[in-house]
């Protein structure tokens, strides 16, 4: 298991008032059909935070798809792209305990308080860097947000380990710093 994801785990019941099973539990009971439903039923019944409340939900389905086996599927035939995953994880994973990594069907959420970037292997070629910079201005490398719509404000596109550099850890740790 991602060593943040048992962090967070860990955790759960300090900064949540339950465990996971004991979330679990409460969400089985009430049996949403919905994703969102549970999240907005966690975040506004009991005052979970989104971070928190997203964990719960994807590790509260029956699906038997642990996180790691997410971030496994979404690299599958893209195998050599997971170093770019990697360093991308390694680096954030510094930034603080806060940081929140959560793996979903074709994406990984990187999150603070609010979702501050977006890991996402776009072709066979190619991961994508979504990240939330209000108001910087686009460059080459830095560009528009494509795909990522609205959850993102840039993108940029990484097709070699080497790519992930210093100016990219620090658009990251500029993204992480903004998200509060």
């Amino acid at each position: 298991m991602d060593k943040a994801l048992q962090t967070m785990i860990d955790n759960m019941p300090e900064k949540t008032g339950k465990s996971l099973q004991e979330w679990k539990k409460l969400l089985k009971a009430k049996a949403f059909a919905k994703h969102s439903e549970a999240m907005n039923f966690l975040k506004k019944e009991h005052g979970v935070t989104h971070g928190f409340a997203n964990t719960i939900v994807l590790l509260s389905k029956d699906k038997g798809e642990a996180p790691e086996d997410l971030v496994g599927n979404q690299y599958q035939g893209k195998e050599q792209l997971l170093p770019i995953y990697n360093k991308l994880i390694a680096i954030v994973e510094q930034f603080g305990p806060d940081v929140v990594i959560t793996p979903k069907k074709g994406t990984v959420s990187l999150i603070r308080k609010k979702q501050f970037a977006l890991i996402k292997p776009a072709t066979k070629t190619r991961v994508d860097l979504g990240l939330k910079l209000v108001g910087k201005e686009e460059t080459t490398r830095l560009g528009n947000s494509g795909p990522f719509g609205a959850m993102c404000t840039h993108r940029v596109q990484i097709t070699s380990v080497d790519e992930v550099d210093q100016q990219l850890e620090d658009w990251l740790k500029e993204a992480y710093e903004k998200a509060t």
